[in-house]
């Protein structure tokens, strides 16, 4: 049996939110930055200890405000569907505090608009630039983990780098959250014990 996992991509523009979803799903990389301006859907299927995954991936254009409600989500086209969304990865670039500070007011909206607890994943793209960063992994993953109850990743979609265990770590986290186990602590051990393919 297959089972169906929809998953939105979110974050502020230029984070590299495209490139990673591109990357994982046709091992591609564009160097030139184009926005995103409508609502793309990318499909993916993905075998975890011998279960069958379809991703349902929703690539978003600039989302100022989570949608707090059915009525607004639904004034907006490029926006439909999101709410029905109960995994999300948060994209910030490690080199823009900016960035992460918007992933920290999406998520607290994305808590706020919903009563059922979402699977949350926060990832730092651009670990290629890891020189230009603007505060220490252990300082962000602490945060994230500890205070934020969420998994956290960093990676680089140029490099094609964690990419694999980005989604890896999301479908860990979205079994363990349907076993009801506490994601966060799944995610710590669970990554390298459990085998992840994309076909």
């Amino acid at each position: 049996m297959v089972q169906t996992v929809q998953v939105a991509v979110l974050g502020a523009p230029g984070v590299g939110k495209t490139s990673i979803i591109r990357q994982f799903v046709s091992q591609e990389f564009q160097e030139e930055y184009t926005p995103t301006d409508s609502r793309q859907l990318h499909r993916a299927t993905a075998v975890l200890s011998e279960r069958m995954y379809e991703l349902l991936i929703l690539d978003l254009p600039n989302l100022p405000r989570y949608p707090g409600s059915a009525g607004q989500e639904w004034m907006d086209p490029r926006f439909r569907g999101l709410r029905n969304s109960r995994v999300f990865i948060l994209v910030f670039d490690i080199c823009s505090p900016e960035s992460f500070h918007h992933v920290k007011h999406l998520r607290q909206q994305i808590l706020d608009s919903t009563s059922k607890a979402p699977v949350i994943v926060v990832v730092g793209n651009k670990r290629d630039q890891q020189k230009l960063r603007f505060a220490p992994r252990h300082v962000l993953s602490l945060l994230v983990k500890k205070n934020w109850k969420c998994g956290y990743l960093e990676c680089s979609a140029r490099n094609n780098w964690h990419i694999l265990l980005l989604f890896k770590e999301l479908l860990i986290s979205t079994t363990a959250r349907s076993r009801s186990k506490t994601p966060s602590i799944c995610l710590q051990g669970a990554l390298h014990r459990e085998r992840c393919s994309v076909m």
